[in-house]
C-alpha cells in the first residue's frame, strides 16, 4: 500500500494470496489475475505456447456427438475449473470457458483442443484484467449475448426479458 501527498490515498495495490492484484485510486479500480494467468499456463503444459488474441476458437462446434475419450478427464476438468476462476477478472474469456465446461462430464479430445485455445490467448494477455470507474449512472444497464442456433445439442429457443414497466 502506498499513501499520498498529504496523507490522501492515491493509489493502493493489494497483492492476494490467489495471485490477485487490486489496484485503485481516486477514480478507478482495476483486478487482475497475471500470476494465476500464468500457473494455468503450467496447469495447461502450454507455457512455452504461441498466443492468440481471440478468446474464443471461431472455426468450431462442440456438441455431445464427438467421438474418442480424453485420456485425462481430470486435467482436462482441473484447467477448465482454473479457467472458470479466472474470469473473475477476465469476463472476456467467459463464453469460451463455458462452452468447454459444458462437456466437463466426459471430456473428449476434441473439447481439449477448444479448452487449449483458452490459455493461449491468456499468454498473449497476461496483463489483463478488469477495470471499473465511478459512474454517475442512475439507472440499470444491462446486456446479453447468446448463441441458441449455433448450439450443436438444443433446439433454436428464444427468450424475451424486459426490466421495468411495460
Amino acid at each position: 500500500m502506498s499513501a499520498g501527498i498529504g496523507g490522501y490515498l492515491q493509489v493502493v495495490d493489494i497483492h492476494l494470496g490467489d495471485g490477485a492484484v487490486v489496484s485503485w485510486d481516486k477514480d478507478s479500480l482495476f483486478m487482475s489475475h497475471g500470476t494465476y494467468a500464468e500457473e494455468i499456463l503450467d496447469i495447461a503444459r502450454m507455457s512455452q505456447c504461441k498466443p492468440c488474441l481471440t478468446p474464443v476458437d471461431i472455426k468450431g462446434k462442440l456438441n455431445t456427438s464427438y467421438g474418442a475419450s480424453y485420456d485425462d478427464p481430470t486435467h482436462y476438468r482441473r484447467l477448465a475449473s482454473a479457467l472458470q476462476y479466472l474470469t473473475f477478472t477476465r469476463p472476456n474469456i467467459s463464453y469460451d470457458v463455458q462452452q468447454v465446461c459444458l462437456f466437463i462430464h466426459d471430456p473428449k479430445v476434441e473439447y481439449m483442443g477448444a479448452l487449449k485455445h483458452g490459455p493461449r490467448h491468456v499468454k498473449g494477455t497476461l496483463d489483463y484484467g478488469t477495470h471499473l470507474y465511478k459512474s454517475s449512472l442512475q439507472s440499470l444497464v444491462s446486456y446479453t449475448d447468446a448463441d441458441w442456433g449455433g448450439c450443436l445439442d438444443t433446439p433454436p429457443q428464444v427468450i424475451v426479458s424486459s426490466l421495468g414497466t411495460t
